[in-house]
């Protein structure tokens, strides 16, 4: 959730924020009605409840008709008190749901628009030339005995597969590189779990506009995460922590699932837009003041791991009607792809500042030892999703694969991958 004290006292900037999302800006007029009805109902049962409080104590000093009019001031009184909570409740409720499904404010130097009016911030690397016709990344895999497509269907339906092989290999090399870069930089390594419950869901933003996307588990109330985002804004809730050497930085390894709600038709060949996929995610806790600077610094890891697989990408800054929930502002590396001709998603990486942690209850204390609301960042080191980059960027000509030096260690040493059968 976003600060009540910015909804009361800057209502337009959230209105700005609407409009920047593409999202009904009128709600922020009724959630100032709520509001105001909300902290009235507050104030008159407070009132209410002092004025019974008082009458207590002149009720054992009464006697006779003054004491029975005094006990049928204290019944009169008793009514209004429930009457008056039960406005208070009520209208406190209806707040809290109409609040809790405001987005997070954007940040004003994001781009103003939808999916495809992202600003481009920086090319690194030139456009992949092959000199001959390049093979899709399935077809790559294929002949490298890395996927199974067909079984993976039969096994659990479409936009399922197995990695077999080589694939496998790629997979677990690719995510234990990032891994070790995490290590490197400070982060606390974690295998997360891949069912949570629904306030920790609900807590991360992921079960308002984009809960079509989730996996859920009626019969156990939970939810099949689709990012270790999710458990990792959950591991510190209802916490206070001790921030005042840094951030708390953690390195989540999980698979994901997804549903792809409305996206049949698109992406369906191959891994790119799939079911259930690995990765392994950075999440930080840090101070509002801080957020900004480790944003920077999480965008800076992600380029490091792609340095590391030598593929052409370029880095934008996504628009506001393309943010998620909770983000403010979000940056995505997307890695040139020659069968498409164009550049696509590998890595995101968002500052969701306190929105988070305000839903969750994840606290600091500063430097007077008062509690403030954390801050909260996310970003991609690795997904299943950048073994497509690799194979369509390095591919030689007969179907063989060269291996990027950086991560051959984490694949026995090979250097090229060779087509199966030869």
């Amino acid at each position: 959730m976003i600060d009540p004290r910015t909804l009361r006292e800057d209502p337009e900037a959230v209105r700005a924020s609407q409009r920047a999302r593409g999202e009904d800006e009128g709600v922020v007029d009724k959630l100032l009605g709520l509001d105001s009805r909300r902290r009235s109902a507050i104030a008159a049962a407070d009132k209410l409840r002092a004025e019974q409080k008082s009458l207590g104590k002149l009720i054992p000093k009464a006697s006779g008709e003054e004491k029975a009019g005094l006990l049928a001031t204290a019944k009169d009184l008793s009514a209004q008190v429930k009457t008056a909570e039960a406005e208070q409740n009520e209208s406190s409720e209806e707040f809290e749901q109409l609040f809790r499904t405001l987005p997070n404010l954007v940040h004003p130097s994001s781009p103003i628009g939808g999916e495809d009016d992202f600003s481009v911030l920086k090319h690194v690397g030139e456009p992949t030339k092959l000199g001959f016709t390049p093979r899709d990344h399935l077809e790559l895999m294929e002949g490298l005995g890395a996927v199974d497509m067909e079984r993976g269907a039969k096994v659990s339906g479409s936009r399922f597969y197995f990695l077999t092989g080589v694939g496998a290999q790629l997979q677990l090399g690719l995510l234990n590189m990032a891994i070790a870069q995490a290590l490197e930089n400070g982060f606390v390594p974690m295998i997360t779990p891949s069912l949570v419950r629904p306030e920790i869901m609900a807590g991360t933003g992921f079960l308002g506009a984009h809960s079509a996307e989730v996996y859920r588990m009626r019969d156990d109330d939970m939810y099949l995460v689709g990012t270790s985002e999710v458990p990792l804004a959950g591991y510190h809730a209802d916490e206070i922590l001790d921030l005042n050497d840094g951030a708390k930085r953690y390195a989540g390894w999980s698979s994901c699932y997804r549903r792809e709600a409305g996206s049949y038709g698109k992406d369906t060949r191959g891994i790119i837009r799939v079911h259930q996929f690995d990765k392994v995610e950075m999440f930080v806790y840090t101070r509002p003041e801080d957020a900004e600077a480790e944003h920077e610094r999480l965008l800076g890891w992600e380029e490091q791991m792609l340095a590391k697989i030598e593929v052409p990408y370029r880095v934008i800054d996504t628009a506001t009607g393309d943010l998620g929930t909770s983000a403010h502002r979000k940056f995505d590396c997307e890695a040139w792809i020659p069968t498409q001709e164009t550049y696509r998603e590998l890595t995101s990486t968002s500052n969701c500042t306190t929105f988070q942690a305000r839903r969750l209850s994840v606290r600091y204390r500063d430097e007077n030892g008062k509690p403030q609301i954390a801050a909260t960042l996310n970003g991609t080191l690795a997904t299943t999703r950048w073994i497509v980059a690799i194979l369509e960027n390095h591919q030689l000509e007969d179907g063989s694969v060269r291996v990027p030096e950086a991560l051959r260690p984490f694949v026995g040493g090979r250097e090229v991958l060779t087509p199966i059968g030869r």
